[in-house]
């Protein structure tokens, strides 16, 4: 293969996802490792994290690669409270929910930095939703199953966003109380749905 076929395979593989390819994708289009190593001393790759490759290196915001590097995750907590608005600062690094299976390794980089929430397979759906946040499309849940996850896992949170995230929870005109109980039953909170946010409806 000569240079110009290989930027051609290189540049529709990084179009077809999100702008990072992993190494296997790039040895199964023909492109060993010894090619890749030389792209990269080229400056036509970028080595993102262990055998995940950009060619967009000056292009990426950190929003732009956490969209890329994990298309399967959910933003959850924290992350999914300032998608929405109920916090006002931004969280450190980005809280994901991940099928509990996924490999750990994957969430093992310096940057951005990853909080990952593993979760059962089928519980990894409910109220499962997409957002757009500056031109990149997440997976993320919606405000009543955000909130459940946050009456689940209070004690992760630190005080001053779990309490800004019922009371933005409970002034939002979009809440939904009727799916907000449903989730509550599926994720086991019933009681703290009914005496943190019940008094108040």
């Amino acid at each position: 293969m000569n240079e110009q076929e290989v930027q051609s395979l290189i540049q529709k593989a990084m179009d077809e996802h999100n702008g990072v390819v992993k190494k296997e994708e790039l040895t199964k289009l023909g492109i060993d490792y010894r090619r890749v190593n030389q792209l990269v001393k080229d400056g036509k790759l970028a080595r993102i994290k262990n055998g995940y490759y950009t060619d967009r290196v000056d292009g990426f915001s950190e929003e732009a690669l956490v969209a890329a590097l994990f298309p399967d995750a959910k933003l959850c907590m924290e992350s999914a409270l300032y998608a929405y608005g109920y916090i006002k600062e931004k969280p450190f690094g980005w809280t994901l929910a991940v099928d509990k299976n996924t490999s750990k390794s994957r969430f093992k980089m310096d940057y951005p930095k990853i909080i990952p929430f593993y979760t059962e397979p089928e519980a990894l759906e409910i109220g499962a939703a997409t957002i757009e946040i500056s031109g990149s499309t997440f997976g993320i849940y919606d405000k009543e199953r955000m909130i459940c996850d946050c009456l689940k896992y209070e004690s992760k949170m630190n005080r001053d966003d779990f309490k800004a995230a019922i009371q933005s929870y409970i002034a939002d005109p979009d809440k939904d109380i009727s799916v907000l109980m449903d989730y509550a039953r599926a994720r086991k909170v019933v009681k703290k749905v009914q005496s943190l946010i019940g008094v108040w409806l």
